[in-house]
């Protein structure tokens, strides 16, 4: 990676509570990602993939290490520019959505704290961009599919135009059928935007349809780095990565 990479973590550590009852829950983790990649954290619920989103994202500030975009460190305090560049998609289209607010509020109420111009327009781009239309600005919440309220939660990330979105576990809350479609809406919108991504996930088929490259986490360390391709032949050589793989395999159903 000859130019400095987009997002970098250096030596990344995590603690919850005091004294006797801390709970380190991520240990000096450190990854390089680079423009227009898309790169996943996967590992068990407790590995620690979701705490170093927060802490990128900047919705934990308390972390020890370095977090560095474009070869800067960041403040632990963002500032409003890092969130405009900066998105993130959460895990939940039904919780990340105000349910007494149209579509068209929600849309707008980003473009009025970062004061952009054209605001309606700018909805109806957004809207298009993620599959539904100008027709859904006034519809609300309760009226939107799981799968249309999590195209609404990218659109609200997209109008900002950033470079980076932070994915925590995107699919899950989807069924089977409608997380094809919004994997393949968001690996069409990197493509197009050329935008970089980090996804965090449990699911390693998710993981290798959208990201190239992958780290893995178990109790709060990086245990290993590899490309997808390798992820999807069974190629891994710490135990941990083996015992995750070979337990995803099974867990398949039958073709």
């Amino acid at each position: 990676m000859s130019n400095p990479p987009t997002i970098e973590a250096i030596g990344l550590n995590i603690s919850f509570g005091h004294g006797a009852r801390t709970t380190r829950a991520v240990r000096d983790a450190s990854f390089r990602v680079g423009q227009g990649e898309a790169f996943g954290l996967i590992g068990e619920s407790g590995s620690g993939k979701s705490t170093v989103l927060r802490a990128l994202s900047g919705l934990n500030e308390h972390y020890e290490g370095s977090l560095l975009l474009h070869g800067r460190e960041l403040p632990h305090r963002r500032d409003k520019a890092f969130f405009r560049h900066t998105q993130m998609v959460f895990q939940d289209p039904y919780g990340s959505l105000h349910p007494r607010k149209m579509v068209n509020k929600v849309l707008l109420e980003p473009l009025t704290i970062h004061g952009l111009d054209r605001p309606q327009q700018r909805v109806d781009e957004a809207l298009t961009a993620v599959g539904l239309g100008p027709s859904f600005r006034y519809r609300y919440p309760h009226e939107l599919s799981g799968g249309q309220r999590q195209r609404v939660a990218i659109a609200r990330c997209l109008i900002l135009e950033p470079e980076v979105l932070l994915l925590d576990e995107p699919t899950s809350a989807l069924d089977v059928s409608v997380q094809a479609e919004i994997l393949n809406l968001l690996a069409r919108l990197r493509q197009e935007r050329n935008l970089t991504y980090i996804m965090v996930s449990h699911d390693l088929a998710v993981v290798a349809h959208l990201c190239g490259r992958v780290a893995i986490m178990s109790q709060g360390e990086i245990v290993e780095e590899l490309p997808v391709a390798d992820l999807r032949a069974g190629r891994a050589e710490h135990p941990y990565s083996r015992t995750l793989l070979a337990a995803s395999r099974s867990q398949r159903p039958a073709a």
